[in-house]
């Protein structure tokens, strides 16, 4: 298709009335889920997927990626008023807008983080536009060995930034790897590791694997203590007063700052499993030893709100530009935008700029609409929202715990799953409880039938193992794994020293 039908295609099918609907609901979906402690973007990107299988795929991606372009803004919300993350990704956002909010300027925290949410995303749109074309040209010239090499960098790389062991970060991401061995074999269809169990048979569906790990554990972990379940506690209390342009001006008059983080979260993003938390905590560090005053951060000064709110928020461009230009997912919401196309029957990939022209510049548009929809929203319906927290977990947990079943149960009407789902939730919790991340395990489930069908696809080629250390980008990217997990080794005996001698 030419680039200007695509991108005309593109636009008659975004604003049309039911995309543009959908969309705005997805964007007060993805502020609220954030905005309540405890319920990530995953777990409402995770809910938000079945609801899309009836949509064309345009419409579904734009829905998805207005949720989490939302629920990047959202976590804000508690970090500032309560100094409780929202999200993971909100870490950051607590050391300056939670001390300004208590010395009595809780809408000038509350403003900064929305502007500077909204900027952060606009930025990484703009790169994502610019850095995904080329790198799906690149990446279509790339044979079975480069790509069994990427994915195999890709899984060093978050199992080093994940959790405080690489050893658990790479145990989890071998796990997941076995798990995507289980059931049919992906090219001959023989089963495998399935002990002859029916429940086995058909393997373990990646959505429920996703579901349970991030879902379904969580919810386990907030039942743990009864008082806790039965208390509901608001985010804000007396009135918010916001002055939203003054604000824009105070956020535009930090442009190094506001760049140089959100760069930062689009290359964070970018790299397979590291996610808005890391990023959100990376821009902080960065914005906090460019300063003159780096001993004001931490007191509720506006660089730092700044620094980790466009920081977090540009992560969702970057993690986009993997999963449009190599069909690797830059994080757990990316992956379920992969499942929710492959859903579609759309190819994940190189070959979706080449086949799905007009879907990706629906994308791009999609990531500067949803922006603009999530500031709308937020400064205008700043202080009624926030009541959501007010509901007591007694009925925000079985609420979502039975969305998640119904979640499983769509995608291919079987009651097994539900089994499969409450057994990899409760095995996702007790991994939690022993200290073992899970995302290298989600991603391990993910990548490893890619991985795997390169791998074979590599041998039946040509049987040498030799091309894997030959061709040059594919040595290349062994190596930049290898170099991932010493340069994690390092940093954990360093610390371990430092700790020793102090």
């Amino acid at each position: 298709m030419p680039m200007t039908d695509a991108l005309l295609s593109s636009v008659e099918q975004l604003f049309s009335l039911a995309t543009l609907i959908s969309m705005l609901i997805g964007v007060v979906a993805g502020v609220i889920a954030a905005a309540i402690p405890g319920f990530t973007v995953t777990m409402a990107i995770v809910l938000t997927l079945p609801v899309t299988f009836s949509m064309p795929p345009l419409q579904g991606v734009a829905t998805m990626l207005a949720v989490y372009v939302g629920g990047c803004s959202g976590g804000l919300i508690s970090a500032a008023l309560l100094g409780i993350p929202g999200t993971p990704s909100s870490v950051a956002t607590t050391f300056d807008a939670y001390p300004m909010a208590r010395g009595g300027e809780p809408g000038r925290a509350l403003g900064l983080g929305i502007w500077a949410s909204f900027f952060g995303a606009l930025i990484s749109a703009l790169v994502l536009i610019v850095a995904a074309p080329p790198l799906a040209l690149i990446a279509v010239k790339l044979g079975p060995w480069e790509y069994f090499s990427l994915i195999l960098f890709a899984i060093t790389v978050v199992a080093s930034l994940v959790g405080r062991s690489i050893l658990k970060g790479l145990m989890m991401s071998l796990l997941g790897l076995f798990v995507a061995t289980v059931g049919p074999d992906p090219m001959m269809g023989v089963p495998r590791f399935t002990f002859d169990l029916d429940l086995l048979a058909a393997g373990l569906p990646f959505l429920v694997v996703l579901i349970g790990i991030f879902a379904v554990s969580q919810l386990a972990g907030e039942v743990e203590n009864p008082d806790e379940l039965r208390q509901g506690q608001a985010l804000i209390q007396g009135r918010l007063t916001v002055r939203p342009l003054v604000v824009m001006r105070e956020v535009l008059s930090r442009p190094l700052n506001l760049l140089r983080s959100s760069l930062v979260g689009v290359v964070i993003g970018a790299v397979p499993g590291a996610g808005g938390s890391i990023a959100n905590l990376i821009a902080y560090d960065q914005a906090k030893r460019a300063s003159k005053t780096p001993e004001r951060f931490g007191t509720g000064i506006a660089d730092g709100v700044v620094a980790s709110e466009s920081g977090n928020s540009a992560t969702a461009g970057g993690g986009l530009i993997p999963m449009i230009a190599l069909g690797i997912p830059g994080s757990a919401v990316d992956a379920v935008l992969m499942a929710a196309l492959m859903v579609q029957g759309i190819s994940v990939g190189p070959r979706l700029i080449m086949d799905n022209l007009d879907l990706v510049y629906g994308m791009f548009l999609a990531m500067f609409l949803a922006a603009g929809m999530v500031l709308v929203f937020c400064l205008l319906s700043l202080r009624w929202f926030l009541r959501i927290t007010e509901i007591p977990k007694s009925i925000i947990v079985p609420v979502v715990l039975v969305c998640c079943a119904v979640g499983a149960l769509a995608l291919n009407n079987r009651v097994t799953d539900l089994y499969l789902l409450i057994g990899v939730g409760l095995f996702g919790y007790l991994l939690a409880k022993l200290d073992y991340p899970l995302a290298p395990l989600v991603l391990g489930v993910i990548l490893g039938p890619i991985a795997e069908t390169n791998l074979r696809r590599a041998l039946m080629a040509d049987e040498s193992w030799t091309l894997f250390f030959t061709r040059p980008i594919s040595l290349a990217l062994l190596v930049l794994a290898a170099l991932s997990v010493a340069f994690s080794v390092r940093r954990v005996l360093r610390d371990r020293h430092r700790t020793a001698t102090r």
